[in-house]
């Protein structure tokens, strides 16, 4: 069987708030990014990353109107050729930024099982859900349709090639909790910061269930339960502005051409450097290299506070802090350890790592130049 080889291109671009598009329109206007080649978009965004961040809806909403005109479509329907996920919080030295995900058809013609494999980007989405659906198996369950179309889309046969799946998903809201009550039906929980860690959660083994990393029959009763359960690659972000999942898939396939490749690794927990310069290895680069060279593109990765209390042994403050949320004090801890090696603070740390990676860890992923 043959197919038509895929280029991917990944361009990092600052913000100067969530409704710049200056960086985008520019590369545009200057021929340096074709629109209708533009994939997905995932960004970092200046809110609070909780149930009230309308930053992310606001980026999202800029973004669509920006697109429109050039892809000659309503604003609306940009999102059913673009998947957009924007991540709340740039605590410490995070900076926001968009990775903008661009896909090209190329030149050559791979074929199955051929040459080297470099990086491949696919995008899907699931149904919307109802209320009293998101945290429990059937968000699970349309989550694993979600990656598997997300992998056929990016060429990907075997999971052992994905390296990270960015998974944006729904909250609970007074109003949505309310409807569901009208309707004889009962919500995981009342609460909508609650409920953001129960659809990350419910996401994430989603991805693991898709990747074959937990066993098929995992239920409801695991969400936020049974932290054995997880995936080494997925990053889920909730947020007010949708109740579908939206799922972009990253990994390296045979009949992509581009020059770029990705690789992954598992933080432990926050401090875990050995990760990170594990992650960087995969994609052939050491610590001279992400700072000094052209060749790292972006690190990806998801921070957590221990919920034991402790760091190796030590104890923390971030699950007692009643001022700065424990998603927040995590994201400034993992963003400030990979931006010290990254020689930038524009890398993507989101919070809030419910089964993805062990508990208190997270995955971290690398895109670089070949």
């Amino acid at each position: 069987m043959t197919r038509r080889a895929v280029a991917i291109d990944v361009i990092r671009i600052p913000t100067n708030g969530p409704g710049d598009v200056s960086g985008l329109m520019a590369l545009i206007d200057e021929g340096k990014i074709a629109p209708a080649s533009i994939l997905a978009v995932l960004g970092k965004t200046e809110g609070n990353g909780g149930v009230n961040d309308f930053t992310r809806e606001y980026a999202v909403a800029a973004l669509r109107e920006a697109l429109a005109p050039h892809l000659k479509v309503a604003p609306r329907a940009v999102e059913e050729r673009i998947a957009f996920v924007m991540s709340g919080g740039t605590e410490g030295v995070l900076s926001p930024h968009l990775t903008i995900f661009a896909r090209r058809p190329s030149a050559g013609v791979a074929t199955n099982g051929g040459g080297a494999k470099r990086l491949s980007v696919g995008i899907a989405h699931s149904r919307d859900f109802l209320p009293e659906e998101i945290g429990r198996r059937p968000q699970i369950e349309e989550t694993v349709k979600a990656v598997r179309q997300a992998m056929a889309d990016a060429a990907i046969d075997d999971p052992n090639d994905v390296h990270f799946v960015q998974v944006k998903c729904p909250l609970l809201t007074s109003e949505r909790v309310e409807a569901a009550q009208r309707r004889g039906q009962k919500t995981v929980t009342t609460s909508g910061y609650a409920s953001m860690g129960y659809s990350r959660g419910a996401s994430a083994l989603g991805v693991a269930l898709a990747l074959g990393e937990v066993d098929a029959d995992i239920d409801d009763s695991q969400v936020l339960k049974d932290w054995n359960a997880y995936s080494s690659v997925a990053s889920c972000s909730a947020g007010i502005e949708l109740m579908h999942n939206v799922v972009i898939v990253m990994g390296n396939s045979a009949l992509a051409t581009s020059g770029l490749v990705i690789g992954h690794a598992v933080m432990r927990d926050a401090l875990d450097l050995s990760a990170v310069l594990e992650a960087l290895k995969h994609v052939g680069l050491g610590l001279a290299d992400a700072r000094m060279n052209q060749r790292l593109v972006n690190i990806f990765a998801k921070a957590e506070a221990a919920p034991d209390g402790a760091v190796r042994g030590f104890r923390h403050t971030m699950l007692d802090d009643s001022d700065v949320g424990s998603t927040r004090h995590a994201r400034a801890a993992v963003g400030g350890l990979i931006g010290g090696l990254a020689g930038t603070g524009a890398v993507y740390v989101s919070g809030g790592a419910e089964h993805q990676g062990p508990p208190g860890g997270g995955p971290v992923a690398v895109i670089a130049r070949v």
